[in-house]
């Protein structure tokens, strides 16, 4: 969090991911450029800049399968969190290293062409109406037009600039980018004399992504129509059994569905109970998912806190959620399914003065 917008908010973490982020990159396209060649049995080496086209493209491309695979790892073990933390410098890095392939690509195939070298990649070829032969090069094209358009939004200004909702469905197209990327390596390097190593990363790559989010949707399914979903009480008319007060954990939550799949996050902390959105107003995050720090709920994703009485943030910053009004009977929370204006003060109903 940050009062102002400033082009990067370095920290501790931040410099390390990068740091590591950037270690990795560089022992790859190093094996990749000046080891990996030297195991090879051919009597005619790769020409190097072939060879550092296909180590930017290939790199790019197990990156983006590592981003695609953050998400759900994280939902599916909190240990991955950390990796969530810093994604979006993730997600520039890999735009500027598929920049630097079709820079090469552009080098190596156009640079004496007699036309224009972006004319000659679009018109060289248009047999769009078959598979062998294929222009891949257009599906190249948009996937790092997508990339391009990402990274240049991904700052927290144009999150602010577009809301939540419209910034994250601009950015969900990164699902869009690896199909084009996908189809761009299979319609075009794998069209070639056929390398088995590579064949079978694209393929276990493809394959790991698919399964992660189809494993992360099914828990969701199961969560949504499990015992989470709170019912309607049969004593109070209009509230919603929420649970049991031993079944939540001292400074942390326990996540509800209401009937409209809104999720509700009821914290248990300092002897007291309060309710907020379930949705960080940050980037969605799971705010259940946080704990109680410093006396302010904590967004597991990026560290975004909010007050939980009000669901403000601590001043001097601005966002706020929605709250939820709570009462006891006996051990059981009951829940008004009625959310609160963002930032309505709701106070917290106190364990041990149970109706």
């Amino acid at each position: 969090m940050s009062v102002q917008y400033t082009p990067v908010i370095w920290n501790r973490n931040k410099i390390l991911y990068d740091a590591v982020l950037l270690i990795a990159v560089a022992l790859y396209l190093y094996i990749y450029i000046r080891v990996a060649p030297g195991f090879e049995d051919v009597t005619k080496p790769l020409d190097g800049a072939i060879l550092r086209m296909r180590a930017f493209g290939s790199c790019a491309f197990l990156m983006l399968t590592v981003i695609l695979c953050i998400g759900p790892l994280a939902r599916l073990d909190r240990r991955f969190l950390p990796l969530l933390y810093n994604r979006r410098h993730f997600g520039v890095m890999t735009a500027g290293i598929a920049a630097v392939h079709a820079n090469y690509v552009l080098g190596w195939y156009y640079a004496f062409s007699p036309t224009d070298q972006y004319v000659a990649l679009l018109s060289s070829n248009t047999s769009y109406g078959q598979i062998l032969g294929f222009p891949f090069e257009t599906l190249g094209i948009a996937a790092l037009l997508i990339l391009f358009v990402l990274a240049a939004t991904s700052h927290d200004f144009w999150l602010s600039f577009l809301g939540a909702p419209i910034w994250k469905a601009l950015h969900m197209f990164i699902y869009a980018a690896y199909t084009f990327v996908v189809l761009h390596v299979a319609l075009g390097a794998l069209q070639g004399t056929g390398d088995p190593i590579f064949t079978s990363v694209v393929a276990a790559s493809v394959v790991l992504v698919s399964a992660l989010h189809f494993a992360t949707g099914r828990m969701e399914a199961r969560r949504d129509r499990g015992d989470e979903t709170a019912k309607a009480s049969l004593q109070e008319k209009g509230w919603l059994v929420a649970g049991e007060i031993d079944e939540i954990d001292v400074d942390c939550a326990k996540v509800v569905t209401l009937a409209d799949d809104e999720r509700v996050a009821i914290f248990k902390y300092d002897g007291k109970l309060s309710a907020i959105t379930n949705a960080c107003a940050h980037q969605n995050g799971p705010l259940g998912e946080g704990k109680v720090l410093w006396g302010c709920i904590t967004c597991p994703w990026h560290g975004y806190q909010y007050n939980l009485t009000d669901g403000r943030a601590p001043a001097p910053f601005t966002e706020k959620i929605s709250t939820y009004r709570l009462k006891l009977i006996g051990s059981t929370i009951l829940l008004d399914p009625n959310a609160l204006p963002p930032g309505t003060h709701v106070d917290p109903v106190v364990i041990g003065e149970a109706a």
